[in-house]
């Protein structure tokens, strides 16, 4: 049975390695002319991401990467006396299994344990899709395949082309975020550097093996704003207005965005779908139920939605009709709870008011120095992220009859 993936970030290589371990012929689309090697951004893996990366073998090579930041710098916008607090203990209070990587060091292990059993095409993308499943692609000739995933994020093209505009499913959150690339010119080891302010908050931080650091901007508007997803200079300037005169430091970090090797900026947005499934096609990931970029624990969502789509495949013995449904029964309630912390988070993270500013300072400071389980109960009264990632629990799917078994990354 032949399973075309649009997608090599994350929750596509994490599908096609389990589809080839239950026995079906997996082929990978990627716009992108090779795997992204950037770094990108820092993504939280909670359980059951890592338990499912553990079953795939790669876990030992995701720990090896991990960013390691441990310590978390927060100022107040006004204040000068910073909090300190401890990051791990704030994660642990979270999630008993946790990892923070760089989006694309994750995507690069995913990538190689899968190569060497997967089709790999890089530099296309699909421009149509039949209902009896034949796909034109943008350069490579038509080919006909028994099902079609979207796993090409939340601006899927292949959402976009069976179910129609994004702007149908897409909810506007009230936020945005902006990350860049700069020299860490503050000497961070270890460290997540932030400042909070009244509905804007800038967090800066490294890792031990990169030799530069991240700037994660997070702030609200009451209105969408107007750009264009390719206009970046229209971007830049929004971020700059909107941060512009927070801290001298701030402004440092604002000057690098003329100079900056990579850039992203969007919407925090959620997609929600009444289905994530049409005939022969179906979504994963973001695609399909991005609870929020940046707050919503969407990659962990993604490597669990990418397990299950592909164990439920094997349960039904590549009958679509049946696995469909089923995938999307097992994954209701855990995009529903995601929705709903990112929404929490994004409140938290983002504060409203000078109140919520001073609460988000001392909330870090108080969790940080409780005893573990004083601070998950502080933090379960506090947010519903302190409740999501642990309750999950990663569900077993037998091999079909002569399927391959997994290959570590190497």
């Amino acid at each position: 049975m032949r399973i075309l993936v649009s997608g090599a970030s994350v929750a596509g290589p994490v599908l096609a390695h389990w589809l080839t371990r239950y026995g079906f012929s997996v082929t990978v689309v990627e716009r992108a002319p090779a795997p992204r090697r950037t770094g990108g951004h820092a993504v939280d893996l909670f359980r059951p991401a890592t338990d499912i990366s553990e079953k795939m073998g790669v876990l030992p090579y995701i720990e090896e990467r991990a960013t390691r930041t441990s310590k978390l710098t927060v100022y107040q916008e006004g204040s000068r006396r910073p909090v300190r607090a401890d990051l791990s203990k704030i994660f642990g209070a979270a999630s008993e299994r946790h990892v923070e990587i760089m989006r694309d060091e994750l995507s690069e292990i995913y990538y190689d344990a899968t190569r060497d059993d997967v089709e790999y095409v890089f530099g296309d993308s699909i421009a149509a899709i039949s209902p009896d499943g034949e796909v034109r692609f943008e350069n490579a000739p038509p080919r006909r395949f028994d099902l079609v995933v979207g796993a090409d994020g939340l601006h899927s093209h292949v959402r976009r082309l069976v179910f129609g505009a994004e702007s149908g499913f897409s909810t506007f959150t009230g936020a945005y975020l902006g990350v860049l690339t700069l020299p860490n010119v503050s000497g961070l080891d270890g460290e997540l550097l932030m400042h909070v302010g009244v509905g804007r908050t800038v967090g800066m931080y490294s890792a031990q093996h990169l030799g530069e650091a991240r700037a994660l901007f997070l702030f609200r508007s009451e209105r969408e704003l107007g750009y264009h997803h390719r206009d970046v200079p229209r971007q830049k300037d929004l971020l700059r207005g909107a941060f512009t005169g927070m801290h001298a430091e701030v402004d440092r970090w604002l000057d690098e965005l003329d100079r900056t090797p990579a850039f992203y900026f969007d919407s925090i947005t959620q997609l929600r779908m009444d289905t994530w499934s049409r005939g022969r096609v179906t979504l994963v990931g973001d695609a399909g139920y991005c609870p929020g970029p940046a707050v919503g624990g969407s990659t962990s969502l993604a490597v669990l939605g990418a397990y299950v789509l592909a164990g439920e495949l094997a349960r039904a013995d590549g009958d679509h009709e049946r696995a469909f449904p089923a995938y999307e029964r097992a994954m209701a309630e855990h995009v529903r709870g995601s929705h709903a912390a990112a929404l929490s988070a994004a409140k938290t993270l983002i504060p409203t008011s000078r109140l919520g500013v001073r609460g988000l300072a001392q909330g870090v400071r108080l969790i940080s120095a409780l005893p573990a389980g004083p601070s998950r109960a502080l933090l379960r009264l506090t947010t519903k992220s302190g409740r999501l990632y642990d309750s999950v629990r990663v569900a077993d799917y037998a091999p079909m009859p002569g399927a391959a078994p997994a290959r570590p990354s190497t």
